[in-house]
């Protein structure tokens, strides 16, 4: 259902082409085999490629096949053209006429239009259409807040069906909530911080009739509406990269029982929220981003979430199925023991990303590994469900002109968050401040500090300011013992006393570097990617060096 937004793009995807001409996918790929003349693509990937529009429509209308524009395809270009880009409080109207809560928000041609198509099928079943091409469409824009239908169908095939409370602390519009729905009168229980997406799910729940859903405003992290909810089936697809989760007001909150989540782990904060709502005997299901099965700084939490059983699976999905990203997503599973002795003994490690996004998703025997839970206790406790499942060759060209294509992307914006800083008062200036201890502004409840990290407990004291100058050079050698490791405190260390404005300048600059610092270790890493499958293709003939490159014969 994306054919508006591919007329503003230009481009066609293959499902669109069969929507255009009223056929199956299965349709469209054999004109491709059959006819020579068949557009070629313009660009995608092999597994998912995009085509000219105008040429395709110009190749239906030679082979006199397609049937126009549809009416809900018309409506919806004309609910673009009345709201831009603010397709949720289009949506919001439309559900609002369409639930009999009329506030005007419609002009009389579009109630109109609204109107002719309801009577064809039920108010409800328009709703969840519209729903449906917005949630594509913000897909194609990089909207955060909005499940992708790929990643929607991958929740309610490994979720399945539930008897009992779903519950959803990241809903969005709901459609993760709704796709693991069964009956009506099924409790669902939500939160949502975006209103109009919220207002949205509101109104899919009345048109569906559901008696029994619970959906709330607010950020779940910082001020969760459900509390004492435990649910049967938790499903989540947290925002992405938050660095400002919260952490400061919540070091001492219950729901992390497996460890408390260092600054740069808000995805594993999600996590630990999902499975303090799930009931014993329930299930979390989880989409998180690959790093977070590795990264050292979540090992504590990776390994007491291993050792006490609570993991049952992971999932690595194929390539874009998320919204903002083409990298492949973490699907994890887990399960509240219901008693003691109850606790899962191993892993089941899937491996499907190299399979095509909207093909099957049931995995085969070879992409598929049962791990012993001691054989994931190793040091760095990585979770990565490719380092346990031997899976089938990658496509080579795909996957490494998508990476290529990708680090140039990304290469050029690294410049970008680099902060411009003129010059300063000199080397050693800030030396001739009056400086206090970290010690005094701990023993005061200014300071909090925990392992290596320092959080501020004050106004007259910015976070990001005290964080950059605890990496001093000299505040490194007061902190590093001679043995040159470093201390589990850090209240040796000094800082200049500067008032709330140079503090905040500081600590912008501060942030802005850490920034940069955190893009340049994910660069390395997709680099590390691109290079191995550069040497691999390379030397078993999947690639070619360029011949048209300077120097080549």
């Amino acid at each position: 259902m994306e054919e508006e937004e591919s007329v503003s793009a230009g481009v066609v995807t293959a499902a669109q082409i069969a929507r255009l001409a009223g056929v199956t996918r299965a349709a469209v790929a054999n004109w491709r085999r059959r006819h020579d003349a068949f557009p070629a693509p313009v660009g995608g990937t092999t597994a998912s490629p995009l085509f000219s529009l105008d040429e395709v429509e110009a190749w239906l209308a030679g082979q006199r096949k397609g049937r126009g524009v549809s009416p809900e395809v018309a409506l919806w270009q004309a609910l673009r053209a009345a709201y831009g880009d603010d397709m949720a409080a289009a949506l919001v109207a439309v559900g609002r006429h369409l639930a009999h809560q009329e506030d005007d928000a419609l002009s009389a041609p579009l109630r109109e239009a609204v109107d002719r198509l309801a009577a064809e099928r039920t108010a409800h079943g328009l709703f969840e259409d519209l729903v449906t091409r917005f949630t594509t469409s913000a897909g194609r824009s990089g909207a955060q807040a909005v499940s992708s239908p790929r990643l929607i169908r991958a929740f309610a095939h490994f979720g399945g069906h539930v008897e009992g409370t779903v519950y959803d602390p990241a809903c969005g519009a709901g459609s993760l909530l709704f796709a693991a729905a069964g009956a009506k009168d099924t409790d669902l229980a939500g939160q949502e911080l975006n209103q109009a997406l919220l207002d949205v799910a509101r109104l899919r729940a009345a048109l569906r009739g559901s008696s029994a859903t619970r959906l709330e405003s607010g950020d779940s992290l910082r001020y969760d509406r459900h509390p004492g909810l435990q649910a049967q089936l938790v499903f989540c697809e947290p925002p992405l990269g938050q660095s400002d989760w919260g952490r400061e007001d919540l070091l001492i909150d219950a729901r992390w029982e497996l460890g408390t989540p260092p600054r740069a782990e808000g995805d594993l904060a999600w996590l630990q929220h999902c499975y303090a709502h799930t009931a014993p005997g329930g299930r979390t299901l989880i989409a998180l981003t690959p790093s977070a099965a590795y990264r050292k700084s979540g090992r504590r939490i990776r390994t007491e979430l291993v050792r006490r059983g609570a993991l049952t699976a992971i999932v690595a999905l194929p390539p874009g199925l998320a919204t903002s990203h083409n990298q492949p997503l973490l699907l994890w599973e887990l399960r509240r023991p219901t008693r003691a002795g109850d606790e899962a003994r191993t892993v089941r490690m899937v491996d499907l990303t190299q399979n095509d996004p909207d093909g099957p998703l049931e995995p085969t025997p070879d992409q598929t590994a049962q791990v012993p839970v001691i054989d994931l206790l190793r040091e760095d406790v990585d979770l990565s469900p490719t380092s346990y499942v031997t899976a089938a060759q990658p496509d080579f060209p795909a996957e490494y002109g998508a990476l290529r294509a990708d680090l140039e992307r990304q290469l050029c914006e690294l410049a970008k968050l680099l902060p411009p800083l003129p010059p300063g008062p000199g080397p050693g200036a800030l030396e001739d401040l009056a400086a206090v201890g970290v010690g005094d502004l701990v023993r005061a409840g200014l300071v909090h500090t925990e392992a290596d990290e320092a959080v501020s407990t004050s106004e007259q004291l910015d976070t990001d300011y005290l964080r950059g100058f605890l990496r001093s050079a000299g505040n490194t050698r007061r902190t590093t013992s001679s043995t040159g490791t470093h201390r589990a405190d850090l209240r040796a260390a000094h800082l200049p006393q500067m008032d709330m404005e140079q503090q905040r300048r500081y600590g912008a600059a501060f942030r802005d570097l850490g920034e940069f610092e955190r893009r340049i270790k994910e660069l390395a890493r997709m680099g590390d990617r691109a290079a191995h499958l550069a040497y691999d293709g390379l030397t078993n003939g999947a690639l070619a060096p360029d011949a048209t490159q300077e120097g080549a014969e």
